[in-house]
């Protein structure tokens, strides 16, 4: 495998391969399979200007490197990039536009990037918006880089937005009776004043409540929002030091004995038909719905699992994305191509280079 250790051999690279598909720190085996081009070499911070609360680093940066150096300014990226501790990087994350739970409260990659600089198909030097927030730049190419996987040309620097960290966090564990309960509470929790963190549904009857803020008024504020919860008959617990908490969802660790994990993009009224058709898929499905019901994430080990996504996803013209797994081809369901996108990769990208389905097609190793 390739592994440039700086730009203009990422374009030298690009010039003379007539198939790229690259890979990050790995922490997606799905996404990183077909792989012959590793970023790993191409590291390290750019720039970081504290008191703009913005920085630019190279593409193969690892997302806990960022977060090391972000924590000792009391600052942070507040979508809280998933799978840190296994090697994540800023430009696998954009490609995958893999978000954590507290895409709820701030939104997720695609709105704290700022800026982009990419090689495309002719090993040439594309740039992006740009790296202050205040920025006008026309054609907005950094949030069409997020979920494309690649198929526009190597992203090699980014730039984001970052925020202060809260002073301090609180989580609320609530069990309800059923599924239907938990997610009428999920309702409730959307149209309510309370400013939350995160909201997931953890099933059959579990919902995670994270807030934060100051830490003088985090108490009245867990007092009013565990009042609104034990009206809907609610088992309450609570955990000041919630960090290890939103750490090991952030790793996927309720899925680490499973092979397979996709994340499913749905909305909240849909969660309960799609736990009655998992329950009658052949297979035992660990799953996890996150963002307030609107992404879910689902782990199997058992191979007869797939004929029940696939159908699933097939009924419901839904699309997943594959994160973990030995799949062909790691976008699953109906097809998302669009005009614009095909447009965009016949411009950016003219020869195909990094076309998923020629990465898909290539013998190992080419």
């Amino acid at each position: 495998m390739e592994s440039p250790q700086d730009i203009p051999a990422v374009q030298e690279l690009v010039r003379a391969q007539s198939r790229i598909r690259v890979r990050g720190g790995g922490s997606k085996s799905a996404l990183a399979a077909e792989a012959n081009v590793s970023l790993a070499g191409l590291s390290g911070m750019v720039q970081y200007d504290a008191s703009e609360f913005t920085f630019t680093a190279l593409a193969g940066t690892p997302v806990r490197e960022v977060a090391e150096q972000l924590a000792r300014h009391g600052q942070y990226l507040p979508f809280e990039p998933p799978l840190a501790d296994d090697g994540a990087t800023l430009g696998g994350t954009v490609a995958a536009g893999l978000s954590g739970s507290a895409r709820y409260r701030y939104g997720g990659v695609r709105d704290f990037l700022l800026g982009v600089r990419l090689v495309d198909g002719r090993g040439e030097l594309v740039r992006g918006g740009g790296n202050v927030v205040k920025n006008v730049a026309g054609f907005d190419l950094p949030k069409l880089m997020v979920g494309s996987l690649g198929r526009f040309g190597v992203v090699v620097e980014l730039s984001f937005k970052v925020f202060p960290a809260p002073e301090r966090t609180s989580t609320i564990l609530a069990e309800f009776g059923h599924l239907d309960t938990a997610m009428a509470a999920v309702d409730r929790m959307a149209t309510s004043p309370f400013d939350l963190m995160c909201l997931d549904v953890e099933p059959p009857n579990r919902l995670w409540i994270r807030i934060g803020g100051i830490g003088d008024a985090l108490h009245a504020r867990l007092a009013r929002l565990t009042s609104l919860l034990e009206m809907s008959d609610a088992r309450i617990g609570m955990f000041a030091d919630d960090a290890e908490i939103w750490q090991d969802v952030s790793q996927f660790r309720w899925a680490r004995e499973n092979a397979n994990l996709v994340k499913i993009p749905l909305v909240p009224s849909e969660v309960p038909r799609l736990e009655a058709r998992i329950a009658r898929w052949n297979g035992e499905v660990t799953r996890r719905y996150g963002v307030g019901g609107t992404v879910a994430y689902l782990a199997w080990s058992e191979p007869t699992v797939r004929e029940g996504l696939e159908s699933t996803l097939a009924a419901a013209h839904r699309s997943s994305l594959a994160l973990w797994g030995d799949w062909p081809d790691p976008r699953l369901g109906p097809s998302t191509d669009n005009a614009m996108s095909d447009r965009l990769a016949a411009a950016l990208d003219p020869q195909g280079k990094f076309a998923i389905a020629a990465a898909v097609a290539a013998p190992p190793g080419s």
